[in-house]
């Protein structure tokens, strides 16, 4: 196809789309999206979408209509589902999608039987637990894969994945909030049960196969063994690691050390070893945002509270946040810039901790900034301790 009958496609598609977005029913723009495109592949929705956003269309509103986008796309899409090895990170993510559909929808059928016996209460705290364990799932999605696929241009795609992300967050919590005998749980099991049918169906069939076809080959396997950092959920079918690709090099002996390069400062200095094991030593977590909002660094302290992969080194910080909180870290980072705020701070609970937060703007001799620094602690032992303690007790 040439790039005028491609660029004709493109107008095709996003004039059926706008329709679409004024109201006009999917079944009745079905005739006219065959007559006017045929066949179109995911990644194509997925560039179609993108522009749609630059030209102006709110996200949010994106996000409303990309069940309809589905509906008007179902034909086209019939048998996009990829196929991919056991132990490949996509084949992993829509194992895992099986699996969780099928526990949300005995969520939903046990929670319109009602409770009755002891069994039928173990049996609904069972789901509900397997679906709130299921967050690794998402996390490997929103810090490994997105940042690939952002890499490759597909940007929109995994922003409106990541708010549906949320979106069925808050779904988990409704459910554990009825569970396991409130007279809203058949309601919220539903809702969840149907959300997740809908946002599978679109990953499985859109997502994946657009980042199997931009990703290089090459790259999976180092997205599988990121993935495998995050870890997986209680019941993530076993997945042996990436087969070692033909001819791979064996490793090489050790090799001879060079001479001990050293970083100098006007108090001190480090060799870059030593350096690296001091921010992980620190009780708390580091990442650093250089001028331009890229993520540079994170620290590898041993209990670290948030998520961080090497995948969103060199990524925008406002991707690596859900659509809902951009605006906040916008805010900071413009304060920080401009001068009018040292500090941003914040509390929560998470994970069984209470969580410090805070934002710091990384400034030159000259007062110029060079950045933002994250410090994030647990510090709900600090909390605990009272009186005072002079010596080494134990």
């Amino acid at each position: 196809m040439s790039e005028m009958m491609g660029n004709a496609r493109k107008e095709a598609l996003k004039r059926i789309l706008h329709r679409l977005h004024a109201g006009e029913s999917p079944q009745r723009l079905k005739e006219a999206f065959r007559d006017a495109v045929g066949n179109v592949s995911p990644q194509e929705i997925a560039q179609i979408e993108e522009e749609l956003v630059r030209e102006g269309l709110p996200r949010e509103e994106l996000t409303k209509l990309c069940d309809l986008h589905l509906a008007l796309f179902e034909d086209s899409l019939a048998g996009a589902e990829i196929s991919a090895p056991p132990w490949h990170p996509l084949h992993i993510l829509m194992a895992e999608h099986r699996e969780m559909l099928a526990l949300a929808n005995r969520l939903a059928a046990r929670a319109r039987q009602g409770v009755h016996t002891s069994e039928d209460k173990q049996e609904l705290e069972e789901l509900v637990q397997h679906l709130v364990r299921s967050e690794s799932h998402y996390l490997r999605e929103e810090n490994v894969l997105f940042p690939y696929l952002e890499r490759h241009g597909v940007v929109e795609p995994p922003k409106v994945m990541w708010t549906e992300h949320d979106r069925i967050r808050d779904l988990k919590k409704a459910v554990v909030n009825e569970a396991p005998a409130g007279k809203g749980l058949a309601e919220a099991a539903l809702a969840l049960s149907e959300t997740l049918a809908s946002h599978f169906l679109k990953e499985n069939r859109i997502l994946f196969p657009t980042g199997l076809r931009v990703i290089p080959e090459g790259e999976w396997p180092e997205i599988r063994r990121q993935f495998d950092e995050i870890g997986y959920c209680c019941f993530t079918p076993a997945a042996p690691p990436p087969p070692t690709a033909p001819g791979a090099p064996v490793p090489a002996a050790a090799p001879i050390p060079a001479p001990e390069f050293r970083l100098r400062f006007p108090t001190g200095e480090f060799t870059p070893q030593e350096l690296e094991a001091v921010l992980n030593t620190l009780p708390v977590d580091i990442t650093f945002v250089d001028r331009d909002d890229r993520v540079r660094y994170f620290s590898a302290s041993k209990d670290r509270i948030f998520v961080r992969t090497e995948a969103v080194l060199g990524r925008k910080v406002q991707d690596c946040h859900p659509q809902k909180s951009v605006h906040v870290v916008e805010r900071i980072l413009a304060d920080f810039k401009a001068g009018r705020r040292d500090v941003a701070e914040f509390w929560i609970a998470f994970g069984g901790r209470f969580v410090y937060i805070r934002y710091f703007p990384v400034r030159g001799r000259g007062g110029e900034y060079l950045g933002t620094v994250e410090v994030t602690q647990d510090i709900g032992p600090i909390q605990k301790i009272s009186g005072e303690r002079r010596l080494l007790d134990n």
